[in-house]
């Protein structure tokens, strides 16, 4: 039986390597040994970025919400809290759009959620002094 070498193989699978590291930095391109730990390490912290974007957008989402809120009087955890009441289902992305974008929309929003706020806090207080039933 003739012996199989693994040329083609090995040859493939080192172009497919090279082919994505292509662009780095120094040796870490054209080096078999440097070239799998730096797509290694590149894959990882691609991995872990996808995940972290989320939470950057959530963040600036957020960031912006507050200070559009704070200018038109209120914070963004009573904003949040009045819209909920309000029964507004706008999400944090679409409320950071129109703060930016779209002011008066925005404003609209907040005064929704304002008026939502007193009316939640007197049913609270007539819940809590409502005699309770044995």
């Amino acid at each position: 039986m003739a012996r199989v070498k693994g040329g083609m193989k090995t040859r493939a699978r080192k172009k497919k390597l090279f082919k994505s590291t292509k662009g780095y930095w120094g040796g870490n391109k054209n080096r078999y040994r440097h070239a799998m730990e730096t797509s290694a390490r590149a894959g990882a912290f691609a991995f872990r970025d996808r995940k972290q974007k989320k939470r950057e957008y959530r963040n600036l989402w957020i960031a912006r919400i507050n200070a559009a809120a704070r200018l038109n009087g209120i914070s963004y955890s009573r904003l949040m809290a009045g819209l909920k009441l309000a029964k507004v289902e706008v999400d944090r992305k679409m409320l950071a759009e129109l703060a930016v974008s779209d002011a008066t929309a925005f404003a609209s929003l907040v005064e929704a959620a304002k008026k939502a706020l007193p009316l939640a806090a007197q049913k609270l207080v007539a819940a809590k002094a409502a005699p309770k039933a044995a």
